[in-house]
C-alpha cells in the first residue's frame, strides 16, 4: 500500500480509450469503502462516460476559471463527487471518498487526477439542471471532478519537502 501511495500521480494526458466497465466499477467501489464522520456515507458519486454530458462538464468547469481548455486533460471518464451539505464533515467525506478513488485508479492501472471548482460548477443554474436530471437533490455540494483514463504519460516524482513532519 505505502508503494502504491508513493508511485501514484496526477495524469494530465490521456489517452482516448474509454475506462473499462471492471476497472470503473472496481474504482467506484473504493470509492463507496471511504471512511466518513460518524459513518455517515453521504457522498455521492456520479460517473459520467457519456462523451456530451463530459464536454459539458467540461466546459462548465472551464468557465468557472475563465477559460475554454479543457480542465480535464481529454480524459473520457469523469467522476463527481457531492455531498449533503447539512453533514458537518461533508467536505472531509468527499475529499476522503477522493482519495480513495484516485488510488484504487492508480493500483489497477487507472490514470487519475483531481480537478477543483466542483462546488462552483453545481452552485450554477446549469449544475442545479444536471443534478435534477439525474434525479438528485439539487443542493448538494461539489467536492471534486476525479477525471479517469489510461495514461498517455506518467510524470517522474518530484522530491518530498522537508520539515513536514513534527514529532512531539
Amino acid at each position: 500500500m505505502l508503494e502504491n501511495l508513493k508511485e501514484r500521480r496526477s495524469i494530465r494526458k490521456y489517452k482516448p480509450e474509454q475506462v473499462s466497465d471492471a476497472h470503473l466499477d472496481a474504482i467506484l467501489e473504493a470509492g463507496l469503502y471511504a471512511a466518513s464522520g460518524m459513518n455517515t456515507q453521504n457522498t455521492i458519486m456520479v460517473a459520467v462516460r457519456d462523451q456530451q454530458t463530459r464536454d459539458q462538464l467540461s466546459r462548465m468547469n472551464a468557465a468557472v476559471m475563465g477559460s475554454t481548455a479543457d480542465p480535464f486533460y481529454g480524459a473520457p471518464c469523469v467522476v463527481v463527487v457531492l455531498v449533503e451539505p447539512e453533514r458537518y464533515t461533508a467536505v472531509e467525506d468527499g475529499a476522503l471518498v477522493m482519495g480513495n478513488l484516485m488510488q484504487a485508479a492508480h493500483d489497477i492501472g487507472v490514470g487519475s487526477c483531481w480537478i477543483h471548482r466542483a462546488r462552483q460548477m453545481f452552485e450554477s443554474e446549469e449544475g442545479k439542471a444536471l443534478l435534477r436530471k439525474w434525479g438528485l437533490r439539487e443542493d448538494l455540494l461539489g467536492v471534486g471532478n476525479c477525471i479517469l483514463g489510461y495514461a498517455e504519460e506518467t510524470p517522474a516524482p518530484k522530491p518530498r519537502r522537508e520539515g513536514r513532519i513534527v514529532k512531539v
